[in-house]
Order: structure tokens, then C-alpha cells, then sequence
């Protein structure tokens, strides 16, 4: 019998989790795995109110390290999978309820590598792109990224998200920039990024800190000052890439 991870393949080695088998899993991806196959026992095999083996257990169980196991329990934790209970151990909880309750941080962990990876190449490629934005901004596309600004601020004050604005400002940002290839490569950029604003923007306080990054681009903009411009980036992906890892 074997597992695939990515593109290794590893012999399994098989144990039980209250009568069901469980994988040992290769280090690639170890987080994600020991997620994943730990959520789907819980979800489809165990019960409310049966205790989750020890630590111990788990490490041999998975082949993993003490800090991926103890990290998978906490996310599982987060999302109410999972509860400690002091002179009693870990005890999962009701998967209906707890995913009905926080279905954002579920997502967010399933999709947790790619959310990472995509924060990764938003820090490679905007802040020059906002540097370089500063000093090819025309008249014309100031005052779009100031409209865009306008109407993301009314959604927000009407408790929408502003999904399509948020991703309009930073497309009309390669837009400024002006630059062919540059801009093909934040289509793609945006594209990925979507699902996941969509539901990192639902976080609490999410929307107004990224209106208020917003601001402070387009001021160096209007400056015409391009390592303003990039610090004010590099700060506004700093507060998203906060946001978002505290979701995780």
C-alpha cells in the first residue's frame, strides 16, 4: 500500500485512531497532510466527545515531528474541530457545529500553502510595481485610482465587501506602472488571488486596513515618490499577510 505527497511516494505506515487507520505521511507538506488526514478522521470517522490520542501516539502514527503534530492541533483547535479539557485530554468536538461557526478558517487551512505562496509572490512583485507606478502615473490614472478608492470606501461604509474594487486598485497599479508584461503577470495574480479575498476580507477590521494601505499608495503616488511608494506597499501587504496568518 502507498501514499503520494506531491510528487514522492512513501510506504505507508499503518495504526489505528480509535479503530481506524490512519497514513504516515512523507515531510513534504507535512503541516498540510497531518491537517488534512486528521480533519477527514474527526469529520467522517470519530465521534463527539472521543479523545484524541496522545502526542506520542501521533508522532509514530504519522512519522512526523512533535512541532507538526502539536501545530495540526491547534489549527484544529481554531477552527472547533478539537477541544483541550484540562485532567481530561483532547476532545473533539461536533464537525457540524464547529465548521458551521468559523467556515473561513476551515477554507483557510485547506487552501494554507497556496495562501502562503501567493502572499510570497505579492511581496516580490507589488512594491516595485507600486515604486515604478509612481513615477509613470499619468493624470487620468490617478484620478481612476482615486474613484476606485471612493467606491471600495462606500461598500465598506454600507457593510459589503469590496472584493472588486480591492483587486481593481492593484490592477490599475500594474496599469500605472506601464509596463506590458508586468501587467499580464498580475492579471494572472489577480485571478488566484480572488477566492482568497474573498474570504480573508470577511476577517474583522480586514477591509478598513486595506482601504487605509490603499490611501497611503496612492499619496505617495500623487507625490511621485517611488520609494514611498514601495515602503507604503511593502507595509500595506505586511498588515494582509498579518491578517491572514492570524486566520491560519
Amino acid at each position: 500500500m502507498w501514499f503520494e505527497v506531491g510528487h514522492r511516494t512513501s510506504r505507508v505506515m499503518s495504526t489505528t485512531l480509535s479503530g481506524q487507520h490512519l497514513e504516515a505521511i512523507a515531510r513534504t507538506r507535512v503541516y498540510t497532510e497531518v491537517v488534512k488526514q486528521l480533519q477527514e478522521k474527526l469529520i467522517s470517522k470519530l465521534k463527539p466527545g472521543d479523545l484524541l490520542p496522545s502526542e506520542r501516539a501521533l508522532v509514530q502514527t504519522f512519522g512526523v515531528s512533535r512541532g507538526s503534530i502539536r501545530d495540526a492541533i491547534r489549527s484544529l483547535e481554531a477552527i472547533g474541530l478539537l477541544e483541550p479539557r484540562q485532567g481530561v485530554g483532547t476532545v473533539v468536538c461536533d464537525p457540524a457545529k464547529s465548521l458551521a461557526a468559523n467556515p473561513l478558517a476551515a477554507a483557510l487551512i485547506d487552501n494554507r500553502q497556496t495562501v502562503l505562496e501567493l502572499l510570497e509572490v505579492r511581496n516580490m512583485l507589488e512594491p516595485p510595481i507600486a515604486g515604478r507606478a509612481a513615477a509613470h502615473a499619468t493624470p487620468d490614472e490617478l484620478a481612476e485610482l482615486e474613484a476606485i478608492l471612493s467606491r471600495q470606501e462606500e461598500k465598506i461604509r454600507q457593510h459589503e465587501l469590496a472584493v472588486d474594487e480591492d483587486s481593481e486598485f492593484h490592477y490599475c497599479l500594474a496599469l500605472a506602472a506601464d509596463n506590458s508584461v508586468v501587467l499580464k503577470i498580475i492579471d494572472v495574480l489577480m485571478d488566484l488571488l480572488r477566492e482568497t479575498r474573498e474570504r480573508t476580507l470577511q476577517a474583522d477590521g480586514r477591509q478598513q486596513k486595506s482601504l487605509a494601505g490603499h490611501h497611503q499608495i496612492l499619496a505617495a503616488l500623487k507625490q511621485g515618490d517611488a520609494a514611498a511608494a514601495e515602503l507604503a506597499m511593502r507595509r500595506h501587504l505586511a498588515e494582509v499577510e498579518r491578517i491572514v496568518l492570524n486566520q491560519l
